[in-house]
């Protein structure tokens, strides 16, 4: 890959911004990094007035599933669904997505083991065709014990490359009361009264035994290298169970206790960037700004938007909780430590040339080009 220089950019590095910057790529790496207007005789690419950020590495998006199954029950190709999200990602800035594939048993339409495993399969046969760089978290619901084996398998073939433990029984967590989660089943996924009953009913009586079988899989899990996550904890007593069983990120904690008693034992913590633009959480859980105002989270993630990962950061900046530079690192260098990507996550000499030039105007974050491995993804302008 030629080498190109990118000037008089607003370059956000890790420890501040070079007003009037540049950073020379080359054989996909930054070969430099500094400020004024260096003489070299390569192409230049002008990108006055705007923002160069690192590419953005979005930890949790399940996006795919909506990408899939737009309507319940409408199912698209996978292939497809896949392609039209690649290139989403990459106009939004996003260069490393993990996909947060749901292995759920007979809870939610596509989530069943099945299709979780075929969709995980048709990610990895396309990867190599792909614009942005995509990496699978799977997610096991506790009371699903037969997921076990299907995520084993796909550890065998080195597919997965982190693991999320889901407990979605109501009365604690997401849902903490059995009505809340029963007008999920029922308004989302148009499950009738008697099913949900069944569902609550089978998912109780497997949770105790589940979570003995639980901690074995995730000693396996960690001897492979994977990185372990726990979802939606909402006490400093989960919080602690997932630390002492090897787990390293907590994700959308539902108290400000569990988000505490993670940042306290050094874990990692996860909140979404749909909560941050939209001032609230989607089922009324803890707001995500005062989470990173408290200092109690270090990562963002798009969830289920990758369109709110960008406009989160410049958020977070402009209405004063962190300065640009430290907002930036939430979806940057934080999350590319957190899952050992360690030649991503910041523009500094020798990391891989993931980058994203970003026009702020009228309050808007836009991604003008994306980067990755010093290949042009997308760009709204000739260049």
């Amino acid at each position: 890959m030629r080498e190109f220089l990118i000037e008089r950019a607003k370059v956000v590095t890790p420890f501040g911004i070079l007003e009037q910057g540049y950073v020379l790529v080359g054989e996909g790496k930054i070969l430099e990094v500094g400020e004024g207007q260096p003489k070299y005789r390569v192409k230049k690419i002008n990108a006055e007035d705007m923002f160069l950020l690192p590419g953005l590495i979005d930890t949790h998006s399940d996006a795919i599933e909506k990408e899939v199954e737009p309507r319940p029950n409408t199912f698209f190709p996978f292939e497809l669904s896949i392609l039209e999200l690649d290139r989403k990602l990459a106009l939004w800035g996003i260069t490393t997505v993990f996909h947060a594939i749901s292995f759920a048993d007979k809870e939610l339409g596509l989530r069943s083991n099945e299709l979780a495993q075929k969709l995980t399969e048709s990610i990895l046969k396309l990867r190599p065709k792909l614009l942005t760089n995509h990496r699978i978290h799977a997610r096991l619901e506790i009371t699903n014990l037969k997921g076990m084996e299907y995520i084993s398998k796909l550890i065998k073939e080195r597919a997965i490359d982190a693991l999320s433990i889901m407990d979605h029984t109501p009365g604690q967590g997401q849902f903490k009361e059995e009505r809340a989660y029963r007008e999920y089943l029922e308004k989302t996924y148009k499950m009738d009264s008697e099913s949900v009953s069944t569902l609550l009913k089978e998912k109780l009586s497997f949770r105790e035994k589940a979570m003995e079988e639980i901690e074995q899989f995730l000693r396996n899990c960690k001897e492979e290298g994977i990185t372990l996550i726990s979802h939606d904890d909402d006490s400093e007593e989960k919080v602690r169970w997932a630390y002492e069983s090897g787990i390293t990120v907590s994700e959308f904690p539902t108290s400000i206790e569990a988000a505490k008693t993670a940042k306290e034992l050094g874990m990692n913590v996860c909140v979404g960037s749909p909560n941050v633009v939209r001032g609230a959480s989607q089922y009324g859980n803890l707001s995500a700004k005062e989470l990173i105002k408290l200092g109690y989270a270090n990562i963002l993630c798009s969830d289920y938007k990758p369109s709110t990962l960008i406009q989160a950061i410049f958020k977070l900046s402009t209405e004063g909780i962190l300065p640009l530079h430290e907002a930036v690192k939430l979806s940057t260098l934080n999350p590319a430590k957190a899952v050992g990507l360690d030649q991503k996550g910041s523009i500094e000499e020798g990391k891989d040339a993931d980058l994203i030039l970003v026009n702020w105007d009228d309050g808007f974050a836009r991604v003008a080009m994306t980067i990755r491995d010093g290949r042009v993804i997308y760009s709204d302008r000739l260049c």
